[in-house]
């Protein structure tokens, strides 16, 4: 594990990594050296502890922040990682995305609270794995979204607020909206960034942006995101 030069709360731009999608050395040296301030280990489908503890294996070699989204209790890995951003889905369906798997986690295991981050997830696109998975909520208007924000961020004192649009392009207005609202929590945004213009975009509303897709679609185009 590296030292901790720095905090989550100074980074622009994280690369999130699917442990169940391959990816060769040479693709995780370039991204290493893109200039992205970390890595997200993250994932919503046929996601285990080894494919986790594989994904982490292969960047033990390299000194830049790690981070664990656990998508479940089972692919918590301390090892080799400094954070570890666990969310709780706002506008889910199912309450086992707010309270059960988290309960579950601290019931059943050994936690390094030091590491631990608790993420606000507003998840916005009904067509993805994590919307479909978590039963969310996806069509909220602009006034709702706020709404879960200011939840988060006021009553439930969360320090990140995250907007996930997963893998479609979301609305930078509500992101505008949502940068003039929050003081306190951090803004993240993820959904659909495979260019240098939609990285300018909604990283003029966000604390943080999260790219992945594209890692495994164009590595020019994620290049261009990082800004």
């Amino acid at each position: 594990m590296i030292a901790k030069r720095e905090l989550w709360q100074d980074w622009n731009h994280i690369t999130k990594l699917d442990p169940d999608k391959p990816i060769t050395e040479s693709a995780l040296e370039t991204v290493i050296e893109s200039g992205t301030d970390a890595i997200m280990i993250s994932g919503t489908q046929n996601i285990t502890g080894n494919s986790v503890s594989h994904l982490i294996s292969l960047l033990n070699d390299y000194e830049i922040p790690k981070i664990i989204e656990p998508a479940t209790p089972d692919a918590v890995i301390y090892d080799a990682v400094d954070y570890l951003f666990v969310p709780l889905v706002l506008n889910t369906g199912d309450l086992k995305w707010i309270v059960g798997k988290h309960v579950d986690w601290i019931m059943n295991h050994t936690i390094q609270w030091s590491e631990v981050v608790p993420e606000a997830y507003i998840v916005l696109n009904p067509d993805s794995a994590v919307g479909k998975l978590t039963k969310s909520n996806t069509a909220l208007n602009t006034e709702e979204v706020i709404a879960h924000a200011q939840y988060a961020e006021k009553y439930l004192r969360i320090p990140i607020v995250y907007i996930e649009y997963s893998g479609t392009y979301g609305d930078p207005e509500l992101l505008k909206r949502l940068s003039e609202v929050l003081d306190e929590a951090s803004l993240f945004y993820g959904g659909g960034i495979d260019s240098k213009a939609k990285a300018a975009e909604m990283k003029r509303y966000a604390d943080t942006i999260i790219v992945g897709n594209v890692v495994y679609t164009n590595m020019d185009d994620f290049l261009d995101t990082v800004l």
